[in-house]
């Protein structure tokens, strides 16, 4: 018999090809993606059980390459939006974006509010593209900007329609920060209005973030029927009222079905 050290069917093994500066520098951006309020050396530096100086070196090359981001003040760092665009267009991230643009400034038209396409990303959403209000007071953020799971109206409109298994170990990751009165504050209120989005085609962010914006949501779906993105508005709460959702959530409804039927959903 052949020790368990012999290699007796001849298959050629990688291992030997391995760079291990570059095995330890995915290491730290998959931690990184992991930890989307970022880390800083210190505790890079006990999570990988490296030593200080090589952490210190690959974060800082990593960031004058434009895939980290540093805040002075802190000394995070934090994975940066050119990391987050590079990973979602080798997904096939750049065809949804090209699709969906003409369909945000339509909708950014006929509604008047900053229109934005987003997906997810890890235990976040993230944003992909907005089209801005042409209001002097409106609401605008950064491409690549994260966004929670139980307070955003499309984390919560792509939630609803995942399968069972993805969904439920999502819900089961999400910390219920309550930021306003409005905020959803556990998973079994999440479920009921993760149905409720389910049946209707539509979710609202009412205040549940900040008192300041309302957001009205609904899924992008590809030929299978799966949530690959979410399309939105977002407003000052004084103009996106409660008694304007409705009708806003069948504008936002009828431009995320053009972008799914550009993707090959057909239901």
């Amino acid at each position: 018999m052949a020790s368990p050290k012999e290699n007796p069917l001849k298959v050629p093994t990688l291992d030997r090809y391995r760079v291990p500066i570059l095995d330890k520098t995915l290491d730290l951006l998959e931690l990184l993606v992991g930890h989307p309020d970022g880390l800083n050396v210190t505790e890079l530096t006990g999570l990988l059980g490296m030593p200080k100086n090589s952490v210190f070196r690959i974060a800082t090359t990593l960031a004058l390459r434009g895939y980290l981001e540093r805040e002075e003040a802190t000394k995070i760092y934090r994975v940066s939006r050119k990391l987050l665009s590079l990973g979602h267009t080798a997904l096939g991230g750049r065809r949804l974006v090209q699709i969906a643009g003409p369909v945000l400034t339509a909708l950014r038209d006929e509604t008047g509010e900053t229109a934005l396409l987003g997906t997810l990303s890890g235990s976040r959403g993230v944003v992909l593209d907005q089209v801005a209000s042409s209001f002097p007071v409106k609401v605008v953020v950064e491409i690549g900007h994260a966004f929670p799971l139980h307070t955003a109206a499309p984390a919560k409109a792509m939630l609803a329609y995942l399968e069972a298994e993805p969904q439920t170990a999502l819900v089961a990751g999400i910390e219920f920060t309550v930021h306003t009165p409005h905020t959803i504050r556990d998973a079994a209120q999440y479920r009921r209005e993760l149905e409720r989005i389910r049946a209707e085609g539509v979710a609202y962010d009412r205040g549940e973030e900040s008192v300041t914006y309302a957001c009205v949501a609904a899924p992008v779906l590809d030929h299978r029927g799966r949530p690959v993105a979410a399309i939105w508005i977002s407003g000052p709460s004084d103009r996106v009222t409660s008694d304007r959702l409705g009708a806003l959530g069948a504008v936002v409804k009828r431009h995320a079905l053009e972008v799914s039927a550009k993707l090959g959903f057909g239901g």
